[in-house]
């Protein structure tokens, strides 16, 4: 796998989806030496289980695990510290990941618990955990999903979780957009796989789920946060962090560079769950018929960034799915509705380019 590359895969079997994008990737290549530390950071940042949209499918934890382990790496540890307020300990119980450790015979190290020390993040001092720095390889396992501060949270910011909770805390008295970006100097990024199968709208704690049925992987984190943004509707230079870590050296920012490769079609992904929330309000403004489940999140996620006088001048349900192919109609979302009047292209389009789209027809 290429550092350029994002490799996206469709579904609800998030095990299943994991091995696959590891195979993909040739991850055994990627990580060469069979006795090498691998770290398994998921985000953990409060005590909720995935389904909420807040942290990690475990899931995703077991099939990496089992991937690695028959292709013989078998010094593998997972770590994380959740949010200043919430217990890491009490995160690893109830969003499943200690049974999941007790099962594969994996160690889990709990970052609030570790001892850390400064280092020189291109000019910035930040404090790592010991444990962190002492992985050979890094496979950083974030979730796509908003954040009340910096609108989006994935790779980059997950890096959060493998510092000490005074460190945290500086960080959001500095901002968190340059700490982040310095942070991503010194912590490994050595392979991403994402967590977009329902990430929250745009809230970290969880609590609005959008059903997008997706996980992607990647090697750059720059670019990896960069195409995840263009995912929820968002332009890089909303999300400072992106652009100061390209400035870093750390990675590219233009999602355009990204060479973008399905292992399957969007159609393998399921219908969403019935919404709830931010979301089931945003669902009352779409028609939907046999929607993919990453068509849809897309349109919500751009619902969600329109102001409430955009959303007024919407005349009438926006068509989705494939149940709308060959038909006429007024406005669609999505290569089905290529019929109607006005239709969004993409396969599936971008909450960037579904938002773009809405606002040139408004």
């Amino acid at each position: 796998m290429e550092r350029n590359e994002i490799f996206v895969i469709y579904g609800d079997k998030p095990a299943d989806m994991a091995i696959r994008l590891a195979e993909a990737a040739d991850l055994e290549a990627l990580i060469g030496d069979k006795k090498k530390r691998i770290g398994l950071k998921p985000n953990l940042v409060v005590s909720r289980p995935a389904e909420g949209g807040a942290t990690t499918h475990p899931e995703i934890a077991a099939g990496l695990i089992a991937y690695l382990k028959k292709r013989g790496f078998n010094a593998i540890v997972i770590l994380e510290g959740s949010w200043v307020g919430d217990s890491t300990a009490n995160a690893f119980s109830v969003c499943g990941w200690r049974k999941l450790a007790e099962e594969a015979g994996v160690e889990l190290i709990d970052t609030q618990t570790d001892k850390a020390r400064a280092y020189d993040c291109n000019g910035m001092k930040i404090e790592i955990c010991d444990s962190a720095m002492a992985v050979d390889f890094m496979i950083n396992l974030p979730v796509m999903k908003g954040h009340c501060q910096t609108l989006l949270t994935c790779a980059l910011k997950n890096n959060k979780g493998i510092m000490p909770d005074r460190e945290k805390r500086r960080f959001h008295s500095l901002g968190l957009h340059k700490p982040i970006a310095h942070l991503n100097t010194v912590a490994r990024n050595d392979f991403i796989l994402v967590d977009g199968i329902c990430g929250d709208l745009d809230f970290e704690e969880g609590g609005n789920p959008v059903f997008s049925g997706r996980m992607f992987a990647a090697r750059d984190p720059v670019l990896c946060d960069a195409w995840a943004a263009a995912q929820m509707g968002y332009g890089t230079g909303e999300i400072p962090y992106i652009g100061l870590a390209e400035k870093l050296g750390i990675g590219a920012a233009d999602p355009l560079k990204a060479t973008v490769r399905e292992l399957n079609r969007a159609e393998s992904s399921v219908p969403a769950p019935k919404p709830s929330g931010k979301v089931r309000q945003l669902a009352s403004l779409i028609r939907e018929d046999r929607a993919c489940s990453a068509c849809y999140a897309g349109l919500v996620f751009a619902l969600s960034r329109m102001s409430r006088g955009e959303l007024g001048r919407l005349k009438e349900p926006l068509a989705i799915g494939q149940g709308y192919r060959g038909k006429k109609g007024g406005i669609g979302i999505g290569r089905c509705t290529s019929a109607f009047a006005a239709s969004c292209p993409g396969c599936p389009p971008s909450g960037a380019e579904a938002l773009d789209f809405l606002r040139n027809r408004l």
